[in-house]
């Protein structure tokens, strides 16, 4: 379960700083993020979000939207191993982002599918991560070159220096790059979050639970109720 917060918590950034979400999709963020609700619980906010982004957008924007859709509702699932059920919102998500890209690049449509992509690589066989896994730092970056201050690529850069199996992670140089985005990256709440319960989790890793509780503690500030941080610090 604790994939879940693990490999992404990789999603969602404005644009330059600037973009805000419009209230339906934070509602359906908060909630994924809040761990209050079950996924059955969430799939109202969700079938709500999709409506109301049919009706208010329209090419690009409705893609893009349309999978950050898709993904929440993806994880949701995911949290509680419904593993098909995930890895069909996923490839719902991947299919509307490759639709924006088509519209045009742009750092977002990147983000997307490299998001939706790295959760599927959780939820799907091995064969599936084994052939797309590597896509997912490449599409990252694809997003950087367009907007070096996207939190949420920045973030997935990170995540593989943090999350990866030993031996291919490195805890301390995870660590440093989350902490650079806080300085290098436009952050959300939810990209906030992730960033402070990942370095969080690289302390956690290494034995270092005076490093690693202050960072844990900031995180609930942004979530209060979330379960995968609660169970973090039941461990420091």
């Amino acid at each position: 379960m604790k994939r879940f917060f693990q490999l992404s918590f990789l999603f969602l950034l404005p644009l330059a700083g600037a973009f805000s979400y419009p209230d339906y999709f934070v509602s359906l963020r908060d909630a994924v993020y809040a761990q209050e609700l079950s996924a059955d619980g969430l799939a109202p906010l969700y079938r709500e979000a999709l409506g109301k982004a049919r009706e208010s957008l329209v090419g690009e924007g409705l893609y893009i939207m349309l999978s950050r859709c898709e993904y929440m509702m993806g994880r949701a699932y995911q949290y509680e191993e419904r593993k098909n059920e995930a890895a069909a919102r996923y490839e719902e998500g991947i299919s509307w982002a490759e639709k924006a890209l088509k519209e045009g690049e742009s750092s977002t449509g990147w983000q997307m599918l490299a998001e939706n992509i790295s959760q599927s690589c959780a939820v799907k066989p091995v064969s599936y991560a084994l052939a797309n896994g590597l896509k997912v730092e490449r599409y990252a970056k694809n997003a950087l070159k367009l907007d070096p201050r996207n939190a949420a690529a920045l973030y997935m850069v990170a995540a593989r220096w943090v999350f990866a199996p030993s031996p291919f992670n490195n805890y301390k140089k995870g660590a440093q790059m989350m902490e650079d985005i806080i300085t290098q990256g436009s952050m959300e709440q939810d990209d906030r979050f992730n960033v402070y319960s990942a370095i969080g989790y690289a302390y956690l890793q290494q034995k270092k639970y005076a490093e690693a509780r202050p960072w844990l503690l900031k995180s609930l500030e942004v979530y209060p109720a979330n379960k995968y941080v609660r169970g973090l610090l039941e461990k420091s």
